[in-house]
């Protein structure tokens, strides 16, 4: 495990003030995160979210493009976040054409990249993922949501 506990971590993405990087209003999840049991295992290591080809994907967060490109014939963007522990968090998206070179550093609701069509989902969808090092994280993790109520029976 990393040395930075789960509750830093929490509590380091909610200073962050992080937004939704297609919106608003916060996009329609088609598919959740589902974590695989194991560096090969099958799993969904991001979400997708409902958005149409041509969309704006935002810079959720002030970050470092590292990289920027095609991977395995879909156009690829990941975002690093400064000051996140090390290694740091890192934010992917596909399928995107980008719109900014990898080096540059770009200030949180910047357009980053726009969907493009991709074979990912059955609807156009963006695939947003989250990283420390190899591990995957949830990147639902990274967005504000209400807090949960609890209603009273009938």
């Amino acid at each position: 495990m990393y040395p930075m506990h789960l509750a830093h971590l929490t509590a380091l993405i909610l200073t962050l003030g992080l937004l939704w990087p297609v919106g608003p209003p916060p996009p329609e999840i088609l598919r959740g995160w589902q974590p695989p049991a194991g560096p090969y295992a099958p799993g969904h290591r991001g979400v997708d979210l409902a958005a149409p080809p041509g969309t704006e994907v935002l810079a959720p967060v002030e970050g470092t493009v590292s990289f920027a490109g095609p991977v395995g014939g879909r156009g690829v963007l990941t975002l690093t976040l400064p000051g996140t522990g090390s290694p740091p968090l890192r934010t992917t998206f596909s399928p995107v054409t980008p719109l900014v070179p990898k080096g540059d550093r770009v200030p949180a609701g910047t357009p980053v990249a726009r969907v493009a069509p991709g074979p990912h989902c059955a609807e156009s969808c963006l695939h947003w993922g989250l990283l420390r090092g190899d591990t995957y994280l949830n990147p639902l993790l990274l967005t504000r949501r209400a807090p949960s109520r609890l209603l009273p029976l009938g």
